[in-house]
C-alpha cells in the first residue's frame, strides 16, 4: 500500500528551503548594507564642503595631505578665496590655485592639517557596477547609491577639454553633488562627481584626467593650451583635390595673426589645411589634439593646399596667451 508519509513531509522541506533562502537574502542584504556604509565612511573622510560664493555649497575632494583640494569650477565665483567645511566639523580658509573651465575643474589649497586622502582604485569599471557618491553639502556627509550606467572612450567637452574616459552614473544629482567623491563598494575612489560637463547627466571624471589637470594647475596656475594663431572654417575641397588627397574636407584659413607660429611657418589666408602631424583636418575640433599641453614647444608638420598644389610646412606650437581670443587657434 502506498505510504503518504513522504508526501506529507514535502511542505516541511519546502518551508525550510524558503526559510533558508529568506535568511540568505537577509544576510546578503546586511553584507551589502555594511559594505556601502564602510565605503561611505572611507570616502567621507576625504570630502570637504566648498563655500565658493555661489548660492549653494559644492563639495571638494582631498587630493593630497598637503592641503590640495580638487573641486568643480562651476561651484566657485570669481574670487580667489573660499571656505572649506572639513570632515572634523571645523572650517578652514582656502585659496583658489587655478581653474580649468574646459574640464570644469578647479584646484584649491588650504593650510588645514590632518586631511585624509582617498585610495584610488586601479581596477577597471564595468557597466552595472555599484558605486557610491559621497558629498558634503552641509556639515555632515551625504551618500547616494549609484550605478555605472554607461562607459565610453576619451571625449571632449563642449569647451574643448579632454576627459580620458566617459563614465556616466545613474544617480540623483542632489545639492553638493559636483566635486564629491565616487567610490566603489570597497571604498576605493573611482572618480570625481560632476553635473556641469553635460547638462542633465551625472558623470564621474576619471583619475587620469584629475591627475593631469591638478598637476598642470599646480605647475602653471592653469592648463596651458597650444596656440597656432589662425582662424579657420571647415569647407569641402574641390573634387580634384579630394581625389588627390583622399579627403573631402579641410580647414580654410580666414585669418593668420602677425608674428604667430602659423605666420612664422609661412601659412597665409586662403590656405586649405589638410592635416596636422598626419591627422586629417576636416572640423574645427580636429585641431584640438595638437593643441594639448604636451605639444607646446614641439614641431608639428602641416599638410596644406595652396593654389591647387599640396605642400608641407613645419611650425612650432606656442602657448596660448590670455590676450588671444578664444576663436583663434
Amino acid at each position: 500500500m502506498w505510504d503518504p508519509a513522504p508526501a506529507a513531509k514535502l511542505p516541511t522541506v519546502a518551508a525550510a528551503a524558503a526559510a533558508g533562502s529568506e535568511q540568505m537574502a537577509i544576510e546578503i542584504g546586511l553584507e551589502l548594507s555594511s559594505a556601502v556604509s564602510d565605503a561611505v565612511r572611507q570616502g567621507a573622510n576625504a570630502v570637504v564642503r566648498v563655500d565658493g560664493g555661489r548660492r549653494r555649497a559644492s563639495s571638494g575632494t582631498v587630493w593630497d595631505s598637503g592641503g590640495v583640494i580638487v573641486t568643480a569650477a562651476h561651484g566657485l565665483d570669481s574670487g580667489d578665496e573660499v571656505e572649506l567645511g572639513l570632515p572634523s566639523g571645523d572650517c578652514a580658509p582656502a585659496e583658489v590655485v587655478g581653474r580649468d573651465p574646459s574640464t570644469d575643474l578647479a584646484v584649491l589649497r588650504t593650510r588645514a592639517s590632518g586631511l585624509a586622502t582617498p585610495t584610488w582604485s586601479g581596477l577597471p569599471l564595468a557597466v552595472g557596477q555599484l558605486a557610491v557618491v559621497v558629498t558634503r553639502p552641509g556639515r555632515g556627509p551625504r551618500a547616494a547609491l549609484a550605478l555605472v550606467a554607461r562607459l565610453g572612450d576619451a571625449w571632449r567637452t563642449a569647451a574643448g577639454g579632454r576627459i580620458d574616459r566617459y563614465v556616466e552614473l545613474d544617480a540623483a544629482v542632489q545639492a553638493g553633488f559636483s566635486g564629491g567623491l565616487v567610490v566603489d563598494l570597497g571604498g576605493r575612489a573611482v572618480g570625481l562627481a560632476s553635473a556641469g560637463l553635460v547638462r542633465g547627466e551625472p558623470l564621474a571624471v576619471p583619475p587620469a584626467t584629475l591627475r593631469r589637470v591638478v598637476e598642470a594647475v599646480l605647475a602653471h596656475g592653469g592648463v596651458r593650451r597650444g596656440y597656432l594663431g589662425v582662424a579657420s572654417l571647415p569647407v569641402r575641397v574641390p573634387a580634384a583635390l579630394a581625389q588627390a588627397t583622399g579627403q573631402d574636407g579641410a580647414l580654410l584659413l580666414t585669418a593668420v595673426e602677425e608674428a604667430s607660429p602659423a605666420a612664422r611657418a609661412g601659412l597665409i589666408v586662403g590656405d586649405l589645411l589638410l592635416a596636422l602631424d598626419g591627422a586629417p583636418l576636416c572640423e574645427m575640433g580636429d585641431l584640438l589634439p595638437a593643441l594639448e599641453e604636451e605639444h607646446i614647444g614641439q614641431v608639428a608638420r602641416v599638410r596644406l593646399a595652396r593654389g591647387g598644389a599640396v605642400r608641407e610646412l613645419d611650425l612650432v606650437v606656442d602657448v596660448r596667451g590670455a590676450r588671444r581670443a578664444g576663436g583663434d587657434r
